[in-house]
């Protein structure tokens, strides 16, 4: 079964929350994406039914093996691409907002290819791109909240 680009999205969170949470459950899941308590019970649902998660009895959403490979495959994608506009001096949020399109639009062969040419121009292995530019989102975010 193939996943809609919404379905991909959902698993890429998970994923990437359970980077820095020991446990994720539906409401985190909800804050992080800023959907609806009820939309996102409906698509965890949906992704436990396809075999992608289960729910655990503490709440926490733990990917399957299948649902880990799909989101990591996401998230290669962005980061990759992030990091790549980026380094061409692309915006922070127009990369970003670019790179999630292109993740989800484009088949593995295509990334494939996309990749091993970019990185024969361009090295982009480990250069942080993404990373720094979250971090100083991060921190933007923070100064606001100590303003207020």
């Amino acid at each position: 079964m193939s996943l809609q680009e919404s379905g991909e999205m959902y698993l890429e969170t998970i994923y990437v929350l359970h980077k820095t949470m020991d446990i994720v459950r539906s409401i985190d899941l909800a804050t992080a994406m800023n959907f609806s308590k009820p939309s996102v019970s409906r698509a965890v649902h949906s992704l436990q039914d396809s075999g992608y998660l289960v729910f655990e009895d503490s709440g926490n959403l733990k990917l399957t093996e299948k649902g880990t490979l799909l989101a990591r495959r996401i998230y290669e994608r962005h980061v990759f691409f992030s990091n790549y506009f980026l380094a061409l001096g692309i915006d922070g949020e127009t990369a970003i907002e670019d790179a999630c399109s292109i993740e989800h639009a484009i088949s593995q062969e295509t990334f494939e290819k996309m990749r091993e040419h970019i990185s024969s121009c361009i090295d982009l292995q480990d250069n942080g791109y993404y990373e720094q530019y979250l971090l100083k989102k991060k921190e933007g975010a923070n100064e606001q909240e100590d303003d207020a």
